[in-house]
């Protein structure tokens, strides 16, 4: 009963920005870790950036400097400021969450439904 709701893809062109949001709502207790992935046509789902509770994050090395996550805890949310925007990065990009819900004594994962970002001119 959790959705993830991405927004803010759509096409840049290439060192351009983009600022993705993805917002998790239904019956949560907790959030143990956002953050996201992406997926090229033909590649594997790769981590993009994953804050945790803590105020950890980390970044796929080919973004750090250009990429920025950042979580709203109260909100359940968490965005993804992407500046520098390149052609290769063109890809569907998705939300992903670890949440315990209500009445569960595990967590699991949750994606959201995806959001397209195309780089190009």
């Amino acid at each position: 009963q959790v959705q993830l709701v991405e927004s803010g893809g759509g096409l840049v062109q290439p060192g351009g920005s983009l600022r993705l949001s993805c917002a998790a709502s239904g019956s949560i207790f907790s959030i143990n870790s956002m953050g996201w992935y992406r997926q090229a046509p033909g590649k594997q789902r790769e981590l993009v950036a994953a804050t945790t509770s803590w105020g950890g994050s980390n970044y796929a090395d080919s973004v750090k400097g250009r990429f920025t996550i950042s979580r709203d805890n109260a909100k359940n949310t968490v965005c993804l400021q992407m500046n520098n925007l390149k052609p290769e990065e063109t890809a569907v990009y998705y939300c992903y969450a670890y949440i315990l819900t209500r009445g569960s004594s595990l967590t699991r994962g949750y994606w959201g439904q995806g959001t397209q970002v195309t780089v190009s001119s």
